[in-house]
């Protein structure tokens, strides 16, 4: 490798993982996946050189294993079992689960099939280690990095002044970070900082939750509900929701409970997040429309089940910079929970444009998924004939039931 080792731990990843990982091991250990890399950037190539760096990057990470202080850390959340933790033990990233080539418009592709328990835990992982090698490799590091520092102290600096107040918030940017370096100065930076009226509750970041004394935040993505959901070939993925709802309730009871809405549309969601789950879910999560509309639709929703929307948090994590968190805690103060998950903006803010890069689900048990979100633009699914029978079957869902 020309850089050094981009990914040291196997703690280094999402919280949302080792939720969803504890779930697929208990209950779904024999579901397969595809999972497919894109870059959304048009202007963005990566070079032969690039890509090299990143297979050897991605076999380092492939040595890795937790040690015990790992495993004792994760032990001691109260939601992980003990069954859970025997099996991270035991697990080890293949490197023979992935695929990596030239054939794609930006030059770089990647798909990894095998397990969901394997293939799951290998998204962030990758996506960091591309971001960095594109970053380090592309541009000038030490500009970049200069940049990201002014530019983070001006953001604790408005946040200091009060000319901005976020209630709550995380940071959420380990997937599109400029470096580790950078994710791990932010963190530290929010972590010491006075900032005001604003609260740095923590980062979805597992070994810096670990190493600064964070909590690690994060619950479910768009993969439990489409995997769950549309996996088992004998479901209607109309009520994708429904099921996985049910399989995280069954997991987690009360505990662990931020839903996600938009996997399906949000208003197909709620024909499923009736009263039992508006009950035992402490919170939503939105990702995707406009949030002001999302955060209304979301309060009448509590109020029409009877339910103290006041109790219950209202966590925004789309494409949010602190302005935008900023006009959506005044609008909504005082009448719910109001949190936010910021990624690329924290931990990715240079003079240069950040990286648009995903890796989806694309498979499961050999057949296709697909996220239809309440924005055009955000799903990956390769069939488009599947694309449409999902739609047809949430249209006559919303039509007729």
């Amino acid at each position: 490798m020309k850089l050094q080792p981009i990914i040291t731990s196997l703690l280094e990843t999402d919280m949302y993982k080792f939720s969803m990982g504890q779930a697929i091991y208990h209950q779904f250990p024999s579901y397969k996946t595809t999972w497919t890399f894109r870059c959304r950037n048009k202007d963005v190539t990566f070079t032969s050189e690039m890509i090299q760096e990143i297979k050897e990057q991605i076999q380092a990470y492939c040595q890795l294993r937790f040690n015990e202080e790992e495993l004792q850390y994760l032990d001691d959340i109260k939601w992980i079992k003990g069954s859970y933790v025997d099996f991270l033990r035991l697990w080890k990233p293949r490197y023979e689960d992935f695929d990596i080539s030239t054939d794609a418009d930006c030059g770089l592709s990647i798909e990894t099939r095998g397990t969901w328990l394997n293939t799951s835990m290998y998204e962030i992982p990758t996506l960091a280690i591309v971001n960095e090698v594109y970053f380090r490799m592309a541009y000038d590091y030490d500009e970049l990095i200069r940049s990201f520092e002014e530019r983070l102290h001006e953001k604790i600096e408005w946040l200091r002044s009060g000319k901005y107040c976020l209630s709550s918030f995380s940071e959420f940017g380990m997937r599109r970070r400029l470096s580790a370096q950078a994710q791990e100065m932010a963190v530290k930076a929010l972590a010491d900082a006075d900032l005001g009226s604003s609260i740095f509750v923590g980062t979805s970041n597992v070994y810096l939750a670990k190493q600064y004394n964070l909590t690690p935040v994060g619950t479910m993505a768009h993969e439990w509900i489409m995997c769950v959901g549309q996996g088992d070939h004998k479901h209607n993925p109309a009520y994708s929701n429904w099921y996985a709802l049910r399989a995280w309730v069954e997991e987690y009871g009360v505990l662990n409970g931020t839903a996600l809405t938009d996997a399906i549309t949000t208003d197909c969601f709620l024909r499923d997040f009736q009263l039992t789950n508006s009950t035992l879910f402490s919170g939503v999560r939105h990702d995707s429309g406009d949030p002001i509309e999302w955060g209304e639709k979301m309060i009448s929703h509590y109020k029409s089940l009877g339910i103290d929307a006041t109790q219950k948090t209202l966590l925004f994590s789309d494409s949010l910079n602190f302005e935008k968190a900023d006009a959506i805690f005044r609008h909504f103060k005082g009448r719910a929970k109001i949190a936010f998950g910021i990624g690329t903006y924290i931990a990715n803010d240079t003079c240069v444009p950040a990286l648009n890069i995903v890796m989806k689900t694309t498979l499961c048990n050999g057949q296709d998924v697909a996220k239809i979100s309440d924005v055009d633009g955000k799903g990956m699914c390769k069939n488009p004939d599947y694309v449409r029978y999902l739609q047809r079957c949430i249209d006559w869902r919303m039509q007729h039931e």
